[in-house]
This record gives structure tokens, C-alpha cells and sequence, in this order.
């Protein structure tokens, strides 16, 4: 087949060619008038894999018609930046796109600033990465973020019949797409994976018709994938790997995971925040020292960096595998937050409202109030919770030496009310 992957074969170049992300670009939608009208700002375009981020930044360069540069964060520096920009004083409506621009560092995100604020590059920026972490205040601050959803089965099932019916190299072979649930597995909803693969599968497969159906795809998969997927797309699933392996309390899984993310050369960044999550997430109060080395963690790296930053690595990691697990902080917060949405915004009890003025005084707030300090033990019996919800737990200590001690201190200060 042709040179060139499927998937940048498949590019559409139109807005209305994009499968997947209508909740940006549908008629109405703040993206799509801005594109319409030609009048699009400079941007963050964040989410995962293979979602259309890229071919957002194409249909916007082709439909405004705008002189279109592209840079990797991987590859490019403070140099190549300034000389887009020494080219964009000389033309309209420049658009330059960075993809991963997570990747840069302060400095090469500093450089970007003038020429945004100046508007003498519409900057558009692709990123895997929550931006409020990866991108500095300065320059988010000049740039509309649009997040992307990941991909649902329709729409991969859309691009690969697109692909079928539009692509003139697939047409002359005759395909049968009979199922697509092992094409869809293994892609993890990264459309541009799935059509490369769906190429890798058809070109594997002898006859005419090629019919592609799930073992046949799984068998070409188990001998060609691994070389697909050297360019870095199992991101996702190794990381998925770490963190369950660091739940599952098994250090030496955990520890082997994490070399194979240095050694890829993951973002040592990227590592050490996932660790954070987890220290709360999945340990919590069962171990209250795990958040705290996670977060010396977190800053050791960003001071160090590779290859030294492995060894900080992987002592938190060991530490974190052989914790003692509990999400119960985790699953209080999903908890009260979806009481907060389906019982809506309840009123404050008055006892517990802020009274600053007369009239408020005078309205009861704060009254019969009773300071906790002014008690034996700091602690005085009264009601928190709104009216609604009075004795509704929500924090339920997990079965763990630390935290049973909380349970016991709890269940002899409230008694029964909530259950410990």
C-alpha cells in the first residue's frame, strides 16, 4: 500500500469530516464560529491519544486559510521557535502548531509569550498533559483550552468504515470488516492507532475478499504490533500497569514498570504526579507518610532530573507498593460529591453560619453555635450536615492498623450516630 499510514491518509481536512469531538465543533459551538469566521484564537487543544487534536490544528490552518508551521516539543528548541516567529513578522495570521507542548521547558514556553500577546502567531498547542500543570500561568493565560473526549465505539466504528469506503488503496483489496471488537481493543480508542492497525491487518491478510474477524486480527497483532507500537503509544497501558501494581502492593511489578517508562524516557514529571494521586488515592490515612514522600518526591525530580531522578523514583515506588492500602478517603470524596449533585445546593444550617452583621445576628446566625475548644477533649456533640442529610456517612475508615484507630476515635466520640 501506500507509503504514507492510513491514518495521515485519512486526515480529514474539513470540519465537517471530523468524526468524534461535536461537543467543539458542531454548529454553535464557541470553536466553531471562531473557525467560521476565521477570527480563531491562540489554543490548547488537551486530551488523549489519538482523539484528533492534530487534525483540529490541520482544519483550522486549511479553513482559514492561514500560513500553517508545525513544531514537536520533542525535537524543537528556543531556535526554531524565534525563527517561525522572525517568519510570521513577514506574513498574516500566522498559525503555529506544537504538538506535546508539555515537553517544553519554561524557557521555550517563555519565547512563545511575546508573539502570542503581539498576536503575531496564533499559537496552538497539543498536549496528553492537564495543562493547568504543564503549561506556565503566563502563557495559558493567553490561550483558550478546549478539552477533547476520548473516542466511544461509534466513532471508531465511523472511522473505520470511512477508511473502507474513501481510501482507494483498501477499496482495491476488497475488505469485509465482519468484526471490529479486537481492532477496538487493542487501538484503546486511539483513532489513529486503529487505522494504522486496521492497514497492519489488511496487509497481513491474504485473498479476496479480506474478511477481518477478531481471531484473525488478534494473530496478526501478537506479531507485528510490538513494532507498531515502538513510536510510544503504549503509553497508557504501562502506566496503567504501574499503578496497579502499586495498588496491588507488589514492589517488584512496580519497580519493573517504572524502568520501562525510563527507559522509553517517559517525563519524570509525568511519573512522579501519578505517584502523588496515588498517595491519596489508594493509600490515604492508612499510611499518612506516603502523600508526604510523594510530594518530596515530586520535587526532588523537577530539581534533579535523569538519570538521578530513577533513584528517587523508584525508592517512592518501593514505598508506595509496600504501604498499606485504604480508599476510603477516595470513595468519601465520590460519595459527597454525588449527594452534592443529586440533592442540589441544601441550606447551612443557621447554627453554623458566618454572622458578621447585626442582621444576621439578628436572623439567628451562629446562634447556638458551640466552640469546641471551650469543650472537654475539644469536642462537643452538634449537627454539621444540613438538615437533609443529618447521620449520613460518608468517611468510613478502611480495615487497616491506622486507620481502625481512627475508627475507635470517632466511634467514641459520635457513638452510634454514624456507625463506626
Amino acid at each position: 500500500m501506500d507509503q504514507i499510514p492510513l491514518a495521515e491518509r485519512m486526515r480529514p481536512a474539513k470540519l465537517e469530516d471530523l468524526i468524534g469531538q461535536e461537543h467543539l465543533t458542531r454548529p454553535g459551538t464557541f470553536l466553531y464560529q471562531a473557525i467560521r469566521s476565521g477570527s480563531v484564537p491562540s489554543l490548547i487543544l488537551w486530551g488523549p491519544p489519538g482523539v484528533g487534536k492534530t487534525t483540529i490544528a490541520n482544519i483550522i490552518a486549511n479553513e482559514v486559510k492561514a500560513p500553517f508551521y508545525t513544531l514537536s516539543a520533542i525535537s524543537s528548541g528556543v531556535k526554531d521557535i524565534r525563527e517561525v516567529i522572525q517568519k510570521a513578522r513577514f506574513q498574516q495570521g500566522v498559525v503555529l502548531f506544537i504538538d506535546e507542548i508539555h515537553r517544553f521547558n519554561k524557557s521555550q514556553q517563555d519565547a512563545l509569550l511575546g508573539a502570542v500577546e503581539k498576536g503575531t502567531i496564533r499559537l496552538i498547542g497539543a498536549t496528553t498533559e492537564n495543562p493547568s500543570f504543564e503549561v506556565n500561568a503566563a502563557l495559558l493565560s493567553r490561550c483558550q483550552v478546549f478539552t477533547l473526549n476520548p473516542l466511544g465505539k461509534p466513532e471508531l466504528e465511523a472511522m473505520l468504515q470511512q477508511a473502507l469506503e474513501k481510501d482507494l488503496d483498501i477499496k482495491k483489496r476488497n475488505v469485509k470488516l465482519k468484526e471490529t471488537d479486537a481492532l477496538l481493543r487493542i487501538s484503546g480508542g486511539d483513532g489513529r492507532k486503529l487505522l494504522n492497525l486496521l492497514e497492519i491487518v489488511i496487509d497481513s491478510l491474504p485473498g479476496d475478499p479480506v474478511v477481518i474477524e477478531n481471531d484473525r486480527v488478534m494473530e496478526v497483532a501478537q506479531q507485528k504490533v510490538a513494532l507498531y507500537d515502538k513510536s510510544g503509544e503504549q503509553h497508557y497501558d504501562i502506566i496503567s500497569a504501574f499503578i496497579k501494581s502499586i495498588r496491588g502492593s507488589d514492589p517488584n511489578a512496580a519497580v519493573y514498570w517504572l524502568a520501562r517508562m525510563i527507559e522509553g524516557g517517559e517525563d519524570v514529571k509525568f511519573i512522579a504526579r501519578r505517584l502523588l494521586i496515588l498517595a491519596s488515592e489508594d493509600i490515604g490515612n492508612a499510611n499518612p507518610n506516603a502523600l508526604l514522600l510523594a510530594t518530596n518526591c515530586f520535587q526532588a525530580v523537577n530539581v534533579i532530573g535523569y538519570p538521578e531522578s530513577r533513584i528517587i523514583l523508584s525508592q517512592c515506588v518501593t514505598y508506595l507498593a509496600s504501604s498499606p492500602k485504604s480508599n476510603a478517603s477516595y470513595t468519601a470524596i465520590n460519595q459527597a460529591q454525588a449527594l452534592v449533585r443529586q440533592e442540589g445546593d441544601l441550606p447551612v444550617p443557621l447554627h453554623l453560619r458566618n454572622a458578621p452583621t447585626k442582621l444576621m445576628k439578628d436572623l439567628d446566625y451562629g446562634k447556638s453555635y458551640r466552640y469546641a475548644h471551650d469543650f472537654e477533649n475539644n469536642f462537643v456533640s452538634q449537627e454539621f450536615l444540613p438538615d437533609k442529610l443529618v447521620r449520613t456517612k460518608l468517611y468510613d475508615p478502611g480495615r487497616n492498623p491506622r486507620e481502625n484507630e481512627l475508627r475507635k476515635h470517632l466511634q467514641k466520640l459520635w457513638g452510634d450516630k454514624y456507625g463506626y
